[in-house]
């Protein structure tokens, strides 16, 4: 049995989440945790919110207070009801501190956490990747699972591969987590520089290792700068995709599945993004 953990804001639910979260624990028979943030710096309301005929009114701050923990139980409850009419497992976890620290301390006992690429927890807007989203990634401990704002059925899973460990290291996480689209298409995705030769980095054992787990899948190896040929043929095969890339950080593990290559591809398709550090 694995332990998903689904992330959520019960001030702004994301259905999304919700989504993908129940199909993934009923496909792995998995327990899944509803993590529902609660940090006492971020209320639904601003303070203008909070100023009556005669100055600051305590009256007004615990009607929308009050109000604020009506609005996250019935999320909780959302989440609750669904899991039972799906007959999953699950546990539901309310974290009243801050945001990033208290995610990060839940993807040390997760197998996997889910997270809407738009989250915030906080009043102001911000378009993926947001300054939440890359707090997260910085220092996830588990693989994570970036949501995007609308369900969409799994046909295709596109593993992307540069012949670097860190690579390699997602796919057989993505395995782990995910065995249930073995049955799924395909497609293993590399770009050779423009000054390389146009050849899959070791190709015999790729092959030979991707062949255990995926005998089926199919290859596409592009040629030019690796982001934008990437992100180029994404934007135009990426749909009902999943995506399986490396390391998020920057570092020399990776030469080319680093912290700007994730951000652009969150900015730029609509798919679900299998991140995993090495």
């Amino acid at each position: 049995m694995k332990k998903i953990s689904a992330v959520f804001d019960g001030l702004k639910f994301a259905d999304s989440t919700l989504a993908y979260a129940i199909k993934l624990a009923e496909s792995t028979k998995a327990l899944l945790s509803g993590v529902f943030l609660e940090s006492f710096l971020y209320n639904s309301y601003r303070l203008d919110d909070l100023i009556g005929s005669h100055g600051l009114s305590q009256v007004k701050m615990k009607h929308l207070l009050e109000k604020d923990k009506e609005t996250r139980l019935r999320s909780a409850g959302i989440f609750e009801q669904a899991c039972k009419k799906a007959h999953i497992s699950y546990s539901i976890h309310h974290d009243p501190s801050f945001s990033v620290p208290e995610v990060l301390r839940e993807s040390i006992y997760s197998d996997l956490l889910l997270v809407s690429a738009g989250e915030t927890f906080s009043h102001v807007p911000g378009q993926p990747p947001t300054h939440f989203i890359r707090e997260l990634m910085a220092g996830t401990q588990c693989p994570v699972l970036i949501i995007p704002a609308e369900y969409q059925e799994i046909e295709k899973v596109v593993l992307l591969y540069d012949g670097k460990p860190a690579s390699v290291h997602a796919i057989k996480m993505f395995n782990y987590m995910m065995p249930w689209l073995r049955s799924k298409a395909t497609e293993v995705v590399s770009v050779a520089d423009t000054h390389d030769t146009a050849e899959l980095p070791d190709e015999t054992l790729v092959r030979e290792f991707i062949a255990c787990h995926y005998p089926a899948a199919t290859y596409t190896l592009l040629n030019g700068d690796p982001e934008e040929e990437l992100l180029t043929y994404l934007k135009n095969s990426s749909k009902n995709s999943l995506v399986v890339l490396g390391a998020y950080q920057r570092s020399g593990v990776s030469r080319w599945f680093k912290s700007s290559m994730a951000d652009r591809l969150m900015k730029a398709i609509n798919a679900p993004l299998f991140i995993a550090h090495h």
